[in-house]
């Protein structure tokens, strides 16, 4: 049998095509169509943001009158190259970021647990970016409802866009679910006048995600279902009856997961309303896996390389070995404004200013992103 080696540009034109085809995430398209001409030649590129910014949608259920606006921001892991001339100084092997495109053309750089504006910068960091000069890789997206003041829309705990492919350019074609702070589950179709709930009965949903290109929902008892196109429920798994607080759902490694969550009250001083109030305290997780066999949840007690990143509007996860230093088994995760860690090896829970060696997975950016490491577009 000859295997030998074939050159990109020598495979056949179909092919190509496939192979092209199959490629979902908007920055994986534009590295494929970068490899060679008959790359660039057989798929076509793409055309205007995904969604287009400002894409307008009705106001959710019991706010003011009015037309909102979603917004997308995504969740990247940049890697050096092996030529990078800063790689052997590096702090770190990867950094996370979460970009967003707020006017065309101009992107701000978000945490990607808190989600609140990088302001500050090192004034080494670089102006541009020309992303051939790093191993990019799409780790999420997350998306909200901004006001046409650029607002953001209070009452909306997620939103997920469906589908959620680079190829899916038409607007008509794209549906958003949102889930509301009393558990509600809606959905709402660009030229909608109004948003229509999912299921009239049930209010206690806690989590949305598209996992395998459907999107999934779980409640509050850990009842994990899926959406079909008829907008009907389609139970996945039976209920987790977890004693926790909140449930959510998480991808790893082609699977899907669901952490329980647990929480404790605190009194707070809040700077805003200038008094003291009551907010929830993580102090312990636990995680499942369905075993779809047997038909039932199976408690996992270690997660080994992985991390698990439950942020503000998406939760994801990334492999610890991509980041030198950082601890896998452990859980990432905000409370209020602050960030926190959980380490399945010993249970401890804490804020993240006392684990500063695993906070270089967010920050400072690594010294192979300085402006002389990264050449223009």
């Amino acid at each position: 049998m000859d295997e030998r080696e074939v050159e990109w540009s020598d495979l056949p034109m179909e092919l190509l095509r496939l192979i092209g085809k199959t490629v979902q995430a908007r920055i994986d398209v534009v590295r494929f169509r970068s490899v060679c001409a008959s790359c660039r030649s057989s798929i076509p590129p793409l055309r205007g943001l995904s969604p287009p910014l400002l894409l307008p949608f009705p106001f959710p259920i019991n706010s003011a009158g009015g037309q909102s606006f979603l917004s997308q921001s995504t969740i990247y892991r940049l890697e050096p190259l092996d030529d990078n001339p800063n790689l052997s100084t590096c702090s770190s092997k990867s950094w996370l970021v979460k970009v967003e495109e707020f006017e065309p053309g101009r992107v701000r750089l978000l945490n990607p647990l808190s989600s609140l504006h990088i302001r500050f910068l090192p004034d080494s960091f670089p102006k541009v970016f020309n992303l051939l000069d790093f191993r990019v890789v799409e780790v999420g997206k997350a998306y909200k409802l901004q006001h046409s003041s650029g607002m953001n829309i209070a009452g909306v705990n997620k939103l997920v866009l469906f589908p959620n492919s680079a190829w899916t350019s038409c607007v008509e074609d794209k549906l958003i679910f949102g889930l509301f702070h009393e558990g509600k589950l809606g959905h709402v179709k660009y030229g909608d006048k109004n948003w229509t709930f999912v299921d009239d009965h049930k209010f206690y949903y806690d989590d949305i995600t598209v996992y395998k290109g459907q999107p999934y929902v779980v409640d509050r008892l850990g009842t994990v279902s899926w959406i079909d196109s008829s907008m009907k429920l389609i139970q996945f798994s039976p209920p987790l009856c977890g004693l926790g607080n909140q449930k959510h759902l998480v991808e790893s490694c082609g699977e899907l997961y669901v952490v329980d969550r647990f929480f404790d009250r605190e009194r707070r001083f809040d700077h805003e309303l200038r008094r003291y109030r009551v907010c929830p305290k993580t102090v312990n997780f636990e995680v499942y896996k369905l075993d779809q066999e047997g038909g039932r949840w199976v408690m996992v007690k270690n997660l080994g390389y992985q991390v698990f990143i439950l942020g503000k509007d998406s939760s994801f996860s990334v492999s610890a070995t991509d980041f030198s230093g950082c601890k896998g088994n452990c859980i990432y995760f905000t409370d209020e404004n602050d960030i926190g860690v959980f380490y399945f090896e010993n249970q401890k829970t804490g804020k993240i200013v006392d684990f500063q060696d695993q906070y270089h997975l967010f920050w400072p950016p690594p010294s192979w992103l300085s402006s002389k490491s990264s050449s223009k577009c």
